[in-house]
């Protein structure tokens, strides 16, 4: 598996391997994560001029709910600034110019850093600053009258809440073979009752005394050994063959 990568202007080359062989396991795993993590980047990444607006209705992602639509509302990038609509769902803010559906911002509530209304050019205005990671842009609206967008500003600011509590990221998965926890799979330890019976205990010493003589200072005389027509060492006083064939 070979994973390329850039990061900071620099690219990275990994590469993994499975042990297991003729296993896709390792493949068709990174595969799926990956696949979900791309195509679900408009709940965690800030879009301009994306192709969210459809014959003025915006197109819901999986999980998404649309929790009210604000006509009228400007938006404060140029110096006349734009008339357009707002968007507001458990995952976003969304905005578009009424006369052009391009030209659209899409703002998740996972890249906010803060909402706040304070005083611009153009009166009081809904400011949403956002993260460093999604550029740290500044973006300010405009909604008349005040009071109207004061409770817009409340129903954001509520769901900018509740999502920072129980995100939505919009993937979906099944757990599969997942293991048991330790606590389930140990087993005590227990001592077995079994009583250990020595039968051979003459053939151990035997044993013993075959590998190592302590009272052994020369080399015994050899004799010859008509069964095994060879000569050997002869034995000490009280051990035969037959006992030291035994062993085995």
């Amino acid at each position: 598996l070979y994973v390329l990568t850039k990061f900071n202007g620099s690219r990275f080359e990994f590469i993994f391997t499975n042990l297991v062989r003729n296993s896709p396991r390792l493949f068709t795993t990174i595969q799926a994560v990956f696949r979900a993590y791309d195509t679900t980047k408009l709940y965690r990444d800030l879009k301009l001029r994306g192709a969210i607006i459809q014959d003025k209705e915006l197109k819901l992602l999986p999980h998404e709910q649309t929790y009210n639509k604000v006509n009228g509302v400007w938006n404060l990038s140029s110096d006349q600034g734009n008339l357009g609509t707002f968007f507001i769902t458990n995952v976003r803010l969304v905005w578009h110019a009424n006369l052009a559906e391009n030209f659209n911002v899409s703002i998740p509530y996972l890249q906010m850093k803060s909402i706040r209304i304070r005083d611009s050019k153009f009166g009081p205005a809904l400011v949403i600053e956002t993260t460093p990671r999604s550029g740290g842009y500044i973006l300010g609206f405009r909604v008349d009258p005040q009071e109207r967008m004061r409770d817009i500003y409340k129903e954001i600011h509520s769901l900018w809440q509740v999502f920072s509590v129980n995100p939505i990221f919009g993937v979906d998965y099944t757990m599969e073979d997942r293991p048991q926890p330790l606590s389930s799979v140990t087993v005590q330890r227990t001592t077995d009752d079994v009583e250990v019976l020595d039968q051979e205990e003459d053939n151990s010493d035997v044993f013993a005394a075959y590998y190592a003589d302590g009272t052994k200072n020369t080399d015994r005389e050899a004799v010859f050994h008509p069964d095994l027509g060879l000569a050997i060492e002869n034995l000490r006083e009280g051990i035969s063959l037959e006992q030291l064939w035994s062993v085995l």
